[in-house]
């Protein structure tokens, strides 16, 4: 029997189907898509975190990101067929960095999906302090 480590889940992720090229972005600019996730980080990924996604932020700067811009830097954008990204909270399941363990809380750049595999973690900050409603850390102050 498969322990629960190498569990797989069913994991809801809202992708981008399509740039906007014009107009206002639509609910068929994107797509609500259900997948599986594996809740162990993989071996050898080296400095890897998986967590489960609590709270999701959706912030004005999201739609530009969904734009089809023909200057800039393309990095910043979303690209269609992956799932959005954006800050959230979220408590790390499994990692494999030493800066993160099972059960903390973490804020910071995740996506929009019920389980993230986030390769750089550097864009995750501890929440130190939970006798805040833990929604806030993925608000505006």
């Amino acid at each position: 029997m498969e322990s629960e480590l190498h569990e797989v889940v069913s994991n809801k992720q809202v992708i981008l189907r399509d740039l906007v090229e014009s107009g206002s972005l639509k609910e068929s600019h994107m797509l609500l898509m259900t997948g599986t996730a594996k809740l162990k980080v993989p071996e050898g990924s080296g400095n890897v975190v998986l967590l489960k996604n609590l709270f999701l932020s959706c912030n004005p700067s999201m739609g530009v990101r969904m734009r089809n811009m023909k200057v800039g830097n393309s990095a910043l954008f979303f690209k269609p067929g992956l799932p959005i990204s954006g800050y959230g909270v979220a408590r790390v399941l499994d990692s494999g960095s030493p800066n993160f363990k099972k059960g903390d809380l973490v804020w910071g750049l995740t996506t929009w999906e019920e389980y993230s595999l986030i390769i750089a973690p550097g864009t995750l900050f501890k929440i130190e302090h939970d006798d805040i409603p833990l929604s806030y850390y993925a608000g505006i102050l």
